[in-house]
């Protein structure tokens, strides 16, 4: 029985040391991580620079979203503070801190639902 397997393993060619073959296996990890980076890494990152824009130029009348989902309209911001007065119902103001806010709805933007 065992001199059935041994021809099989005559047959086998020993392992070549081109470069070639090493590249060639190691193609297909770096074609996915490039995918994976046009796809979700970097426009991750746009949109990461978009929002911190967006924060540093927020103004009075904005509307709001915070990470909570709270919606409001910006009252108040303090350029050397970190906290923003966000109207969120009437008469109705809280202060949320600039971290917290996921979206700005300019107040050029039309709502949803009008």
């Amino acid at each position: 029985m065992s001199n059935f397997l041994i021809p099989a393993a005559y047959a086998q060619t020993a392992g070549s040391s081109g470069s070639a073959s090493g590249i060639m296996s190691f193609l297909p990890f770096v074609a996915v991580f490039a995918i994976m980076y046009f796809l979700l890494i970097r426009p991750q990152q746009q949109r990461q620079k978009q929002l911190k824009a967006e924060l540093k130029s927020l103004r009075r009348g904005d509307r709001i979203v915070t990470a909570g989902g709270v919606v409001g309209v910006v009252q108040r911001t303090k350029e050397e503070s970190n906290e923003v007065e966000v109207e969120i119902a009437p008469n109705v103001r809280v202060m949320v801190m600039r971290d917290t806010i996921s979206t700005v709805l300019t107040s050029t933007a039309k709502p949803a639902n009008d």
